[in-house]
């Protein structure tokens, strides 16, 4: 088989590019691991930028997103048993979308199959070949066969665990790591958030947040540690938990009801530099992870897409290399700039195990300062709608 452009990973990153792509002409083939439904059954992000929303426009897959999104102007921190709400509308001109991951990946899906574009399904042992000449191509198995597509590049939105940057040389790439000595107890359930914007919270007991998918379904987490186990929090605990952290104000909102999801995530800043080794381009969680209390995972990948996207329509569309080789650069200048903004609104959100009183008295300026002063609360604003590409 021969292609443009072979992209590793049907995540929002790898079917958001080949939309792009294709709606400018440039042909592609996606290569998944697993099957549709897993791609489908992954619980993520919900908090889109502006510019993602645009990009999804862009991509023709917004309608069923403006019809059914939550379009948020504003957020709340909750210290001292009070609620202080951030006006990211009045401060930045912008807005924030709720509108889960798994329904992104939904929409672009179907946009894919009624385009008619190739996306191969359950690819073992994917492989990509000689990307630092100018004919790369990408090997994999299906159905016991070895299959070879040859292409001009390769764009790898396979994440975290993915083959994309495991390819990479070891000598040439160079990667920088923070955890963080907490999780995230996260859980689903079919009950109307407690209100209608997201509420960070910090307090003794530890970080909660209240967030949602739909009007009708709510995404609620609480810090924990690291060794807790999923089965020594039953949904009890949890709800009784999550209230005594907020303020009373909105405990009270909240509807408690039956989990359908539950688990537990560790908190990491990751980055993997350079993103680009010759024809090899990373994208997303394949070369960068952020804790999800500034919601950049996914908004960063899709910022990683528009420069990429860019770099493939110049190289095809007016002949010219300069965006190729400019995407790197261009994509790691945003990326540390929110792997900055996710950092400190963990540590000012978070009850760290190691800090003394002197750092908690800290954490406790920062917040108040935040919230009575319009230049601090400003500058969380423009990070949390997203900064421009």
């Amino acid at each position: 088989m021969r292609t443009q452009v072979v992209i590793i990973g049907s995540g929002p990153s790898g079917l958001l590019l080949g939309q792009l792509l294709a709606n400018s002409g440039i042909d592609n083939v996606i290569l998944e691991r697993v099957d549709r439904d897993y791609v489908l059954g992954r619980v993520r992000a919900g908090v889109l930028e502006q510019g993602m929303v645009d990009l999804l426009d862009e991509a023709g897959v917004g309608a069923r997103m403006h019809a059914e999104g939550l379009p948020h102007e504003g957020i709340s921190l909750a210290f001292d048993n009070r609620l202080h709400r951030i006006d990211l509308t009045a401060l930045t001109g912008k807005r924030v979308m709720v509108y889960g991951q798994t329904e992104v990946t939904h929409d672009l899906m179907d946009k894919r199959e009624a385009s008619g574009l190739t996306t191969i399904y359950e690819a073992k042992n994917v492989q990509p070949h000689d990307f630092d000449t100018t004919s790369p191509y990408v090997t994999y198995e299906k159905d016991g066969v070895t299959h070879r597509i040859d292409c001009d590049f390769i764009a790898g939105c396979d994440g975290f665990h993915g083959v994309s940057r495991k390819s990479a040389p070891q000598d040439v790439i160079k990667t920088y790591e923070r955890a963080y000595p907490f999780g995230w107890l996260g859980i689903l359930a079919e009950v109307p958030p407690a209100d209608h914007e997201l509420i960070y919270a910090n307090h003794p007991r530890g970080f909660a947040l209240c967030s949602m998918r739909s009007e009708h379904r709510s995404r609620y987490y609480v810090q924990c540690p690291l060794n807790d186990k999923i089965e020594d929090w039953s949904d009890h605990r949890f709800w009784d938990e999550l209230r005594r952290r907020l303020p009373k104000e909105a405990a009270e909102k909240v509807i408690t009801g039956p989990s359908f999801e539950k688990s537990i995530a560790p908190l990491r800043s990751f980055v993997a530099e350079p993103m680009q080794f010759g024809r090899l381009s990373l994208v997303g969680d394949a070369a960068h992870i952020v804790p999800p209390t500034g919601a950049k995972g996914l908004n960063l990948a899709a910022s990683d897409v528009r420069y990429l996207y860019s770099g493939l329509r110049e190289y095809y569309l007016d002949k010219s290399s300069a965006g190729m080789e400019a995407y790197s650069a261009k994509a790691l200048a945003r990326v540390w700039k929110a792997v900055r903004f996710s950092w400190w609104m963990t540590t000012m959100l978070h009850r760290f195990p190691d800090t003394d009183a002197f750092g908690q008295r800290i954490q406790e300026a920062e917040l108040d300062y935040l919230v009575h002063s319009q230049v601090a609360a400003a500058s969380l604003a423009e990070n949390y709608v997203g900064l421009p590409y």
